[in-house]
């Protein structure tokens, strides 16, 4: 009697405690929270509606509605493909893409496409774009545009998923990888241009120090002229016989005769 009695009592303690716990079930299915940077997508009975639910918290109807959380901030997505160059080399790219969702067009994409747009959509994309640009460059032209085909490819990734709801922000281009032949190939034309770049500055070199030289002596041989020229002008009847007595020693020179005797003109004269 007195077991039956504590059976009656745990009932009626459990059964109110398990109907609380089910209303609080229901109360909380009744609402759902979008987090910031988000848009809920709502599912009635597999149906998607239109329209998103921004960020707070919004009610559902208990087990036929369901929703489903799109994230609509800025995302990285990296890419690794392979491509072919103008000049038919293998350029192995590594791209890091930003892209986010429209969130007035999250319904739309999850709609037609569902959650997995970034593998369906924006991945094939990136490599049909990448090789339509690449093929444009050489190989060696792809190093040196690195900027243009940023540029290039956030253009052309745009006006393919604008309409459908995607935007992309950015492209970075983290490495490109070419063949082993070919990074060789461009070793030894680097060696080549440095070598041939040192020679025309050796010749540069040695025509400015010729130019350098001729110039010098232009310059002197100008100076001599010159000097000799206002030495000659100088040089008058007077002055010409006033070096003649400055350098005289005073002694008359001695005249050879015909006999091959020498007269000395000074004794003569004395």
């Amino acid at each position: 009697m007195e077991n039956n009695t504590k059976k009656i009592n745990a009932k009626k303690i459990i059964i109110p405690i398990a109907g609380i716990i089910v209303v609080l079930i229901l109360v909380f299915s009744c609402f759902t929270v979008v987090g910031p940077g988000h848009t809920g997508v709502v599912v009635t009975l597999g149906k998607v509606n239109e329209g998103v639910l921004q960020e707070g918290v919004h009610f559902k109807v208990p087990f036929v509605q369901q929703v489903v959380v799109i994230d609509n901030r800025i995302r990285k997505l990296e890419v690794n493909t392979e491509a072919f160059s103008k000049d038919l080399q293998s350029v192995d790219t590594t791209l890091a893409i930003n892209y986010r969702v429209d969130t007035k067009k999250s319904d739309s994409i999850y709609k037609n496409i569902g959650a997995d747009y970034e593998s369906v959509l924006v991945t094939p994309a990136v490599n049909e774009v990448l090789k339509a640009i690449t093929a444009t460059y050489t190989a060696e032209e792809t190093v040196t545009n690195r900027q243009l085909i940023s540029d290039g490819l956030v253009e052309g990734l745009n006006g393919k998923l604008n309409d459908i709801g995607l935007y992309i922000t950015d492209v970075n281009i983290i490495d490109f990888d070419f063949s082993e032949a070919f990074i060789t190939a461009i070793e030894e034309k680097q060696v080549a241009q440095q070598q041939l770049l040192k020679a025309e500055t050796e010749k540069q070199t040695a025509i400015t120090n010729a130019e350098a030289e001729a110039e010098a002596q232009k310059i002197k041989a100008e100076g001599e002229a010159e000097a000799n020229k206002t030495i000659a002008q100088s040089l008058t009847a007077e002055v010409i016989e006033n070096k003649k007595i400055e350098k005289w020693n005073g002694e008359l020179p001695q005249v050879t005769g015909g006999s091959g005797t020498i007269i000395d003109i000074g004794s003569v004269t004395d």
